[in-house]
């Protein structure tokens, strides 16, 4: 009797423990967000296998007013991208908030890169919250820039008390596997 009591305590203690670690990521562990914006879904393709790599909370920055394909018309100085870009003050709004943002320890900010950095939308989004004493990790799509290195360094400027890293640029097509690594580095 004494042996199936201890049997079933192992199994119970077993079961449990499985079932505390079961399912949690590095990123649920690390309270990592992953936020973005995409005008023409190449980021948004990126930032969802980026959160279904990593098991991170994923929110899209929506702006209040959606961009159309002549706002973005990036030959056009009076286009409403070319307008925003020129004007290092412009701040889009935007549609929604994160709730408990307090919750993340660690915010991947993705975006497509206008004019060799982040788009306005972003810088609006970074001075919406306290990000004193986190890590973001910009993360971008392009087709033709090759770093994040100038997005890096305004987001620095926007979010003095955060510790920004350099991020990455990814194509379109980039693979789970290699956004899983990539994360990895911050996500431990």
């Amino acid at each position: 009797m004494k042996k199936l009591l201890y049997i079933v305590v192992a199994i119970v203690a077993v079961v449990a423990v499985v079932w505390a670690f079961s399912g949690k990521s590095n990123a649920t562990k690390n309270n990592a967000l992953i936020a973005y914006f995409s005008a023409t879904g190449n980021t948004a393709g990126v930032a969802q296998n980026l959160a279904a790599a990593t098991g991170a909370d994923l929110f899209e920055i929506q702006p209040m007013a959606a961009y159309t394909a002549e706002d973005l018309d990036w030959r056009n100085d009076k286009s409403r991208a070319s307008v925003e870009m020129n004007d290092r003050s412009s701040r889009p709004e935007i549609a929604s908030r994160v709730e408990n943002m307090d919750q993340y320890n660690i915010v991947f900010v993705g975006f497509p890169i206008w004019w060799g950095r982040e788009p306005s939308i972003i810088d609006t989004f970074l001075e919406s919250y306290d990000f004193n004493g986190k890590t973001i990790v910009p993360f971008a799509t392009s087709g033709s820039t090759p770093s994040t290195d100038e997005a890096a360094e305004s987001i620095r400027a926007i979010v003095p008390g955060a510790n920004v890293m350099n991020g990455a640029r990814f194509p379109n097509d980039v693979s789970a596997d290699e956004l899983k690594t990539w994360a990895g580095e911050w996500l431990k």
